[in-house]
């Protein structure tokens, strides 16, 4: 019988629910792609001010779908990383069995901390038409970690508006407090904004509720980012279960748009794996590079929810330009987020 490493031996506790860390070797330089074990999609990751059990320390986060048949998506699971290699997995931090209106296909959250509360907005139920119960729910804890419970017994968003089906939010918090709800599937994207405490949808400044800022090419999966006053908003595009799924973006000088098309940064390549998309961003606080957190199908796997999560790292030129990011097997390399840089 053949040694088994200390990395071996860690995927086979985690795969068998042992609770373990899923980790490489301290020497390892990076961390290999996929990050953690399981089938998992659609990576919300984030930079929060603490660990998990409110340690104090700078945590990268990561809060994925369960990747799995529509009926089987009754939970979210999350992971963190003090390095962006060693990553803990916290499962069911919401559970089905505790939303009183989701009864399959949850997915796609989203995440804010704002004061003492952690909001997770997730979609569940995978409607079809206004009549059909579900939408965009919020829940909240007082940990990154939860558990989260469902905070208005209904969904915050349970209707199409603007031909947008109510899937994969995303919560954008701007330089003067105000907070953002960025959605939308069916190749329609709307933007709103929220209330503080993330309760309800308020009037943007013309009065409107939903405004429509759909960039050409899109699809679904939406993200954005502010970096040198203007505002890159990102997008999945094609199929989610074949291999043109892409990543692409525009840009704004505000984040109502309007946005003109940029161009694709992250797609498949034959050579590592396919169907790569639906991501987000995460910058170090140490090093201040960016990273791109996405999922992508193994070489060779045809079931739509083999879906693995992966980081590379994302590069924007000196004008401003995002690069092509290039997938890997190796994936980043060790980058702690220390307590004293934030």
């Amino acid at each position: 019988m053949s040694e088994i490493t200390r990395r071996t031996f860690t995927r086979q506790a985690v795969a068998a629910g042992l609770g373990l860390a899923f980790s490489t070797p301290l020497a390892a330089q990076r961390g290999g792609n996929p990050i953690f074990e399981g089938y998992y999609a659609d990576p919300e990751s984030r930079v929060f001010p603490t660990g998990p059990g409110g340690d104090g320390k700078p945590t990268y986060w990561i809060y994925p779908t369960f990747s799995a048949p529509y009926n089987q998506q009754l939970h979210l699971d999350a992971f963190s990383s003090p390095d962006l290699v060693t990553w803990t997995k916290h499962p069911r931090i919401l559970d089905a069995a505790n939303v009183t209106w989701a009864k399959r296909a949850m997915w796609a959250p989203t995440i804010l901390h704002r004061g003492d509360w952690y909001y997770l907005i997730f979609s569940a139920n995978d409607i079809q038409n206004d009549d059909q119960p579900g939408g965009l729910g919020v829940a909240r804890s007082r940990r990154p970690e939860g558990p989260f419970e469902d905070m208005l017994g209904k969904p915050l968003i349970d209707k199409f508006h603007n031909g947008a089906q109510p899937i994969d939010p995303y919560v954008f918090e701007d330089q003067d407090g105000s907070i953002y709800l960025i959605y939308g599937g069916w190749r329609h994207c709307n933007i709103t904004r929220l209330s503080d405490d993330l309760s309800r949808v308020v009037p943007l400044a013309d009065g409107t509720l939903f405004k429509a800022i759909t960039p050409e090419g899109y699809v679904e999966g939406s993200w954005m980012l502010r970096k040198d006053d203007k505002y890159y908003f990102m997008w999945s595009e094609g199929g989610w279960t074949g291999p043109n799924y892409a990543v692409a973006y525009a840009v704004a000088t505000s984040p109502l748009g309007p946005f003109v098309r940029a161009g694709r940064i992250l797609q498949q390549d034959p050579a590592v794996a396919t169907g790569a998309g639906h991501h987000s961003v995460l910058r170090s606080p140490r090093s201040g590079k960016d990273y791109i957190v996405y999922h992508r199908r193994p070489l060779g796997q045809t079931d739509r929810n083999a879906r693995v999560v992966c980081i590379d790292e994302l590069r924007f030129s000196s004008s401003g330009v995002i690069e092509p990011v290039v997938i890997t097997h190796e994936g980043v390399e060790r980058d702690p987020a220390p307590h004293d840089s934030l």
